[in-house]
């Protein structure tokens, strides 16, 4: 039998991370085996759905490259993939568990409901309507009553389930609320078209967060009803985030970015965010980290995926863009880094081979570049004591002479470029008897005002050009 899994999502703002790990293992549950991918949009919650986010979800899946095998926008033999476009569909469905006495229609207000509330909020339903004599429920309909349906919940023994992960659980049913199949608006809740549209959709697999674990007897309660195979359930451990304290706690805003858009926006690499979210509760066969897609889909296996939560470590994280960032090509490093040069720079054209050869190796994200390189804007003021370096040997004393010989032979450079002003300063530092880092460290302070940079002495000049490094230089030596 093939495997079909589907990514699920409300349009109701940004991808989450849970999200996006959800949206990424049912993706490799469904490769990794040769299966099918399913994009299904899930719009029947009407107050809650945002002007857009129907297009951040194709937009975020195209950027980490999951590419689904049918869905709203590329079609498929069980279409439609958009749950407000199927909903006739439903309501046949809730209408036949009626007939069977697995459901019943609910006329109680929202006036009544509230009422129930206990002290603390929590609402469980009655059952009021569960029992109502025939006559009664068709005198309500006939009379236009708004109503709801509701499913029928054994109020005896329990319902028990096998997890692909947390392995069997038993949940008893009276601890099971008789929930809303279909709503007073007639669209269906969540969780009755989900049920309905996975197995219209033939779907295998169903992959989704350990805390909806509680809630599957409700979905197995349903397929028992109609008849039909329950899926195979894949619950995935929960993402948590550390506090300052030390301790963790479920993921939020307060961790950090929580979304695939926020961390993008933080000059996180979309492939480095997949390769991290990957490894929120799984774990490769090898002892290897950075992973592509592709490598990860090769190596998956649902036995390998963990019950315990997975904490989300901005850290590590940051760790791994530095990785991908260091594999780049020249190419593909100079598309991302030149917005952020052009920030420094301007519309100064800067020798691309230097940029990339003092910062692919240091930076983490690219966003980064413009603090690194930002002393080449704008020279900062710093003391004099900024010449003398112990480890180089300078001093006050021949931190001058130093500058002194250095604007001299660059002055009469005529190749300034890498190359000529290494070999110029090498040639210089012999010439002295000196060691390079003697005359280096005080060419190195002037041109840039800081004590630690991107680069060295020769790289910094190369990217002033002639006339700024020189004017820098001279100011230098009016320093010490």
């Amino acid at each position: 039998m093939e495997v079909r899994t589907r990514y699920a999502p409300s349009p109701t703002g940004f991808m989450h991370v849970g999200n996006l790990r959800t949206a990424l293992y049912e993706y490799l549950v469904a490769k990794s085996q040769g299966g099918k991918f399913v994009l299904r949009i899930e719009d029947t919650d009407r107050e809650r759905l945002v002007e857009g986010a129907e297009e951040v979800i194709y937009k975020t899946l195209e950027q980490v490259g999951l590419s689904h095998d049918e869905g709203p926008d590329v079609g498929g033999a069980y279409g439609p993939y958009v749950q407000s476009q199927r909903k006739g569909l439903y309501l046949p469905y809730a209408e036949q568990l009626v007939r069977e006495g697995k459901a019943y229609y609910c006329f109680c207000t929202k006036e009544r409901l509230e009422s129930l509330k206990s002290e603390d909020g929590f609402a469980g339903y009655d059952r009021h309507c569960r029992d109502l004599p025939a006559e009664e429920v068709r005198s309500l309909l006939d009379a236009g009553t708004p109503y709801v349906i509701r499913q029928k919940i054994p109020l005896t023994g329990s319902t028990t389930f096998t997890d692909a992960v947390f392995g069997e659980i038993t949940i008893e049913n009276k601890e099971i609320e008789d929930q809303i199949l279909i709503k007073a608006d007639g669209f269906p809740t969540y969780n009755f078209a989900n049920v309905i549209d996975d197995h219209l959709m033939h779907i295998t697999h169903v992959v989704r967060g350990c805390e909806y674990l509680t809630s599957t007897p409700k979905y197995n309660l349903l397929y028992e009803a109609f008849g039909w195979e329950i899926p195979t359930y894949v619950h995935l451990p929960l993402i948590m985030g550390k506090n300052d304290d030390g301790t963790v706690s479920k993921l939020s805003k307060r961790h950090g970015s929580v979304s695939f858009e926020g961390l993008a926006e933080e000059g996180y690499l979309s492939e480095a965010i997949v390769n991290y979210v990957a490894l929120l509760g799984w774990s490769p066969s090898d002892n290897r980290e950075v992973l592509s897609l592709e490598e990860i889909t090769e190596d998956f296996d649902i036995a390998r995926i963990s019950k315990s939560p997975a904490v989300f470590d901005y850290d590590k994280l940051t760790w791994f863009n530095g990785e991908y960032i260091k594999a780049m090509d020249a190419e593909t490093f100079l598309a991302h880094a030149a917005p952020y040069y052009w920030e420094v720079f301007g519309e100064q054209e800067k020798p691309a081979p230097v940029l990339q050869s003092i910062l692919q190796a240091r930076i983490s994200r690219f966003k980064d570049i413009p603090g690194l390189l930002g002393f080449f804007k704008e020279l900062p003021d710093y003391p004099a004591e900024y010449f003398v370096n112990k480890k180089s040997k300078t001093t006050l004393e021949n931190s001058p002479q130093m500058l002194q010989a250095a604007i001299g032979a660059l002055e009469g450079l005529d190749d300034w470029t890498l190359t000529g002003i290494h070999q110029c300063m090498m040639g210089l530092a012999e010439q002295l008897g000196v060691k390079n880092g003697t005359l280096l460290w005080p060419v190195r302070i002037a041109a840039s005002g800081t004590l630690v940079t991107p680069g060295g002495a020769m790289e910094i000049l190369t990217l002033l050009g002639r006339e700024e490094a020189l004017r820098r230089l001279r100011a230098g030596l009016e320093k010490c």
